[in-house]
């Protein structure tokens, strides 16, 4: 059965240069229409993340690879729709968060951006000791639905892309390959992140099957990769090695983003009430707050309250 995954290798080789373009999810469809492809290199975006939480090296790992796997599925969806993974674990980093709409936005979160773990023996960092043994819940959502989709499954690893892999088996019967890496240097920054992602369609033959295996057996780290400029159709090649595949229209951009405005914040002071607002106004500090699941500052200075304050006012009466 077809069910793998890869987090980061230790025998990569380096492949093409990068080609400059905007970052996004890039989509393959098989000649005889037998697997789907997704891959993109996502550094730009995990970059953002990080420099919006500063997240630690083990923190931008589980928070990036999600982000990168969320994207890839979200791809695959139709327009307005979106996918979000929840993986929680009884380990010290409990859990963390990534959600993606079809359009190329993605947003991620852990309540523990800073937690420092021990490496592992050979120098790594062990995601999945730090996740511990606990449940990924995927949420498909879509416009003018009542409520959304969701399904659950126990972390295989915790790593992210295995993880990603059995939920797709289990819940949606789909057989796949899931690779997403996050590449960070000596000084915990990230230099490389993508994924790839293969799914096979009912009826995809043993033959089409056997070549990904063994291809797969072949490939080394995806994150160093990107890391020394692959693009995404030098990330899917040595996957898909004697096979064809063509490119779909996939226009839209990754980017950083997050449902959370300032009116938010607004709002959220208007349900404290006059007083709370009056009291702040009094000891001229301005309302703070930041964005639980990307990190965003927002403020609201004293001149900004007095207004507030005032509309409050007019419309009790």
């Amino acid at each position: 059965m077809l069910l793998f995954y890869w987090e980061f290798g230790h025998f990569f080789r380096p492949m093409a240069n990068q080609k400059t373009e905007k970052q996004r999810i890039h989509k393959y469809l098989s000649k005889d229409m037998s697997f789907r492809v997704a891959a993109t290199v996502a550094t730009d975006v995990v970059r953002e993340m990080q420099g919006i939480q500063n997240t630690f090296p083990l923190a931008t790992m589980a928070v990036g690879r999600s982000m990168v796997a969320a994207s890839l599925m979200a791809s695959q969806l139709k327009d307005g729709q979106q996918v979000s993974l929840y993986f929680r674990g009884d380990g010290p980093l409990e859990m963390f968060f990534a959600e993606a709409t079809h359009e190329g936005q993605v947003r991620g979160y852990t309540p523990n951006p800073q937690l420092e773990v021990t490496p592992e023996e050979s120098g790594e960092l062990s995601l999945s000791a730090a996740i511990g043994k606990g449940i990924l819940t995927v949420v498909h959502s879509q416009p003018q639905q009542k409520a959304p989709q969701r399904g659950t499954v126990a972390l295989q690893s915790g790593e992210v892309g295995e993880d990603v892999a059995f939920y797709l088996i289990q819940s949606q019967q789909v057989r796949s390959i899931v690779a997403v890496g996050v590449k960070v240097n000596s000084y915990g920054l990230v230099q490389g992140a993508g994924g790839v992602l293969i799914e096979l369609m009912p009826g995809c033959p043993e033959e089409v099957i056997q070549t990904l295996e063994d291809n797969f057996l072949k490939v080394g780290s995806l994150s160093e990769r990107v890391m020394e400029g692959s693009s995404p159709d030098d990330l899917i090649a040595p996957y898909l090695a004697g096979l064809e595949v063509r490119e779909l229209s996939h226009p839209y951009e990754l980017s950083y983003q997050c449902r959370c405005t300032r009116e938010r914040l607004a709002r959220a002071l208007i349900l404290l009430g006059e007083s709370e607002v009056q009291e702040m106004i009094q000891k001229k500090e301005s309302a703070k707050a930041r964005c639980e699941f990307c990190g965003r500052p927002y403020e609201i200075e004293v001149a900004e309250l007095s207004k507030l304050l005032e509309k409050m006012k007019s419309s009790s009466h």
